[in-house]
């Protein structure tokens, strides 16, 4: 819920505190922000349309694609990491907004997460698109807040979970967040900010960054015509967060899926392809496929630490 997660927002104008009151979000200096009948904040000034927000058709096939599964052991990886004792792990106590919160103590706080071994975190997803990872994540007593400049993606992440709070902004430039407040920093498949990413997260808080690996839905790329990814993303992603982070792991998560026309549509209109493709052009190719078709799904999850 939004309300939850207002105690960790700043305005975007002059970075003072916000509240939440009567469907708006205001702080003490007057700038206010209406929140949509969907539950989301836009926190995003500027008169400029963002040119990269995912479209309505984009989110819609990210929606029904995720929904589907096919990225489910991706999700699991992400699950099994945040609800491991390590990643919150810090070397003491971490004191935020003036409570005391206990880290790799092996016990959950009250209210905690037994099965997770650890106590609530404040988990920000920037990129989080509608929610779907997010909502994987979260334990019991967590607070999520999903960052996107895509409105039409919010308004899915804003119902994705009961503890997410889903706001509008533009992951380049200054999150409307405060310093220090978030334990664990998801980045799924979106841009990153590393001086952002480090001024917002506590100290020894933890990165995590997934990024498709070249293998990422071979063949379709190659049969389609889709974007394909650099073989040195991996060592340029660590090189632009080096000064912030150091890195703390790295796991590799692949899987095949069996992918009938449709969803071969589907998953080839919810990325970054689907700025550069004809939608004619592509059902066109989409037909020479077998249907079914196998394809690879292959990322890579990074884990980095912030450096103190």
């Amino acid at each position: 819920m939004l309300a939850d997660v207002i105690p960790y927002l700043l305005c975007p104008v002059c970075q003072g505190d916000l509240a939440l009151a009567g469907g708006v979000v205001r702080c003490g200096q007057g700038h206010a922000y209406d929140v949509a009948k969907q539950g989301y904040v836009s926190l995003l000034t500027g008169s400029a349309a963002p040119g990269t927000a995912d479209t309505p058709a984009m989110v819609a096939a990210r929606a029904a694609f995720l929904g589907a599964g096919h990225f489910a052991p991706l999700a699991r990886q992400l699950r099994e990491l945040l609800h491991a004792a390590p990643v919150l792990a810090s070397a003491g106590d971490t004191e935020r907004h003036g409570t005391m919160v206990a880290r790799g103590t092996g016990a959950p706080e009250q209210g905690g997460s037994a099965a997770g071994g650890r106590g609530p975190a404040v988990i920000l997803d920037a990129g989080a698109g509608t929610g779907h990872y997010l909502a994987e994540v979260l334990g019991p007593a967590d607070t999520g807040i999903a960052l996107d400049i895509s409105k039409h993606a919010l308004k899915r992440a804003a119902r994705a979970h009961p503890r997410i709070g889903a706001v509008v902004a533009d992951v380049w430039r200054p999150l409307p967040v405060r310093d220090a407040c978030a334990d664990v920093l998801l980045n799924v498949f979106a841009p990153r900010n590393g001086p952002e990413f480090a001024r917002v997260l506590r100290p020894g808080g933890t990165l995590i960054v997934v990024t498709p690996t070249p293998r990422h839905l071979s063949p379709l790329v190659g049969e389609l015509g889709l974007l394909s990814v650099d073989e040195d993303k991996a060592r340029r992603i660590a090189e632009s967060l080096g000064t912030h982070f150091t890195e703390a792991g790295e796991h590799e998560v692949t899987a095949e899926m069996r992918l009938d026309h449709r969803a071969v549509e589907t998953v080839a209109g919810m990325g970054p392809s689907a700025w550069h493709t004809d939608a004619e052009a592509l059902g066109r190719e989409i037909l020479r496929l077998p249907d079914p078709v196998t394809v690879q799904m292959s990322c890579r999850v990074s884990l980095f630490r912030k450096i103190a």
